[in-house]
C-alpha cells in the first residue's frame, strides 16, 4: 500500500481472461451535492492544497450530472473476452494504492444504522456544528498519517482517535442482465456495493457472470470500514486497485461450484461465503432490509460449500459452523443487508 501524489488515470475497457488492470478509482465524498459539488472548495475548507485534490474529482464534479439513483463513481466497465453468462469472473485483487492523504466519513438524513436520529440530533449544537457539511449532513474529515511504517486515519476532535487503514474496494460487480438503471448501493447476486471489509490485497471475489463480457466495474473506494458500516460510508478515500480478471467456465478448476450462482469470496486464511437479503435487486420493487434474510442465506451458503465443495457431512458441517465459524455482519446501510462467513482454511483438510 503506497501513497503516490497525483496519478493519471489508466482505466483499459476490455481485456482477455487472466489480464492485469489497474484503475483510478475516485470517491463520491467531496463531490456530492451536500458538500457542494466542489472538490477544491470542500476539501480546501480542511487545508488540503489543491494540488492534493485529483484532477479526475474535479472534472467529475464539474462535468458530470448526477442522475442516478447511487452516489457512486464508477469506473468501467470492463469487457473480459471469453466470459458468458454461466460463467464465473475471478477477480483477484493484487494492489491497492491510496491516491490522496484523506478521507471522508458521512452520515446523512434517512440513511445509516439509526436513520431519523443521526444526523439530525446533532444539527443546532454549536459545538457540533463544524462537523456538518453546507447541507446540514455529517461529513468527518479525516487524515492520513503514516506512523511506525503503517497509515492510520487520524479524526478530528478533543479525544485523540485513530486506525489502521485497511483499504478495500466497496463496489467490484458484473453486469446484470436487465435493461433498467441499476442502483449502485444495494448489492446484488452481481456483486456490486458488497462492502465486505475482508476483501483487500491478497483476496479474490468470484462473481456469476450474466451477460457477455461480464463487464467488470469497480468503485465506492475504502481506505477503512468496520463491520456494519453503521453511520452510512466508510472512511471514504480514492484508491488505485489492481486486479486479475480470469474466466473460469463451468467444470473447470478454479472457482467453487458456489460461486456460479452466488458471490464467493476468499483470502489466504479464510473461505467467504456471501448471504445478501435481497439478492435480486430493486428492479422488481424488492430490498428487504433483513438481517435475519442475510443470515439465513450466509448459513446455507456456507453449508453448501462446505459438504458440496470440501465433501464434509452435513451434521458434522453445521456443527463446526456453530463451533468455529465467525458471521460477520457486511453492512447494514445499503437497504439490502449482508452477512459473511469467515470459514478458517486451517481447521479443515
Amino acid at each position: 500500500m503506497g501513497l503516490p501524489a497525483q496519478p493519471g488515470q489508466r482505466t483499459r475497457g476490455h481485456g482477455g481472461s487472466g489480464d492485469v488492470v489497474t484503475l483510478d478509482t475516485v470517491s463520491h465524498e467531496g463531490l456530492m451535492e451536500d458538500q457542494g459539488q466542489d472538490p477544491r472548495e470542500f476539501f480546501g475548507s480542511y487545508d488540503v492544497a489543491e494540488s492534493r485534490v485529483l484532477r479526475d474529482a474535479v472534472a467529475i464534479a464539474a462535468r458530470s450530472v448526477h442522475k442516478g439513483p447511487g452516489p457512486h463513481v464508477v469506473t468501467g466497465p470492463i469487457a473480459v473476452r471469453g466470459a458468458e453468462p454461466g460463467d464465473v469472473l475471478k477477480i483477484e485483487v493484487l494492489d491497492l494504492r491510496l491516491r490522496v492523504p484523506y478521507g471522508v466519513v458521512s452520515n446523512r438524513e434517512g440513511k445509516g444504522a439509526l436513520p431519523g436520529v443521526y444526523p439530525e440530533q446533532f444539527r443546532g449544537v454549536p459545538e457540533l456544528a463544524p462537523y456538518l457539511n453546507q447541507g446540514g449532513n455529517v461529513s468527518v474529515f479525516t487524515r492520513v498519517q503514516k506512523a511506525r511504517g503503517r497509515y492510520r486515519g487520524v479524526m478530528p476532535g478533543d479525544v485523540p482517535t485513530s486506525f489502521d487503514l485497511k483499504p478495500f474496494m466497496g463496489l467490484m460487480g458484473v453486469a446484470r442482465d436487465t435493461s433498467a438503471m441499476v442502483d449502485s448501493v444495494p448489492p446484488t447476486d452481481a456483486g456490486g456495493n458488497l462492502d465486505i471489509n475482508d476483501l483487500g490485497i491478497g483476496s479474490t471475489l468470484y462473481l456469476p457472470v450474466q451477460v457477455p463480457g461480464a463487464m467488470f466495474f469497480s468503485g465506492d473506494p475504502h481506505m477503512a470500514q468496520g463491520d456494519g458500516e453503521v453511520a452510512l460510508t466508510a472512511m471514504e478515500g480514492s484508491l488505485r486497485p489492481t486486479f486479475r480478471l480470469t474466466v473460469i467456465k463451468r467444470g473447470e478448476k478454479g472457482a467453487p461450484r458456489i460461486a456460479f450462482d452466488h458471490p464467493f469470496a476468499e483470502t489466504p486464511d479464510f473461505w467467504i461465503p456471501v448471504g445478501l437479503s435481497d439478492p435480486d435487486g430493486p428492479e422488481g420493487g424488492g430490498n428487504a432490509t433483513s438481517l435475519d434474510l442475510a443470515m439465513k442465506a450466509a448459513v446455507r451458503h456456507a453449508m453448501a460449500f462446505l459438504t458440496e465443495e470440501l465433501g464434509m457431512a452435513g451434521p458434522v458441517a453445521y456443527a463446526y459452523l456453530s463451533a468455529a465459524t465467525d458471521f460477520e455482519v457486511s453492512q447494514v446501510v445499503d437497504r439490502t443487508t449482508g452477512i459473511h462467513a469467515l470459514i478458517r482454511k486451517g481447521d479443515i483438510g
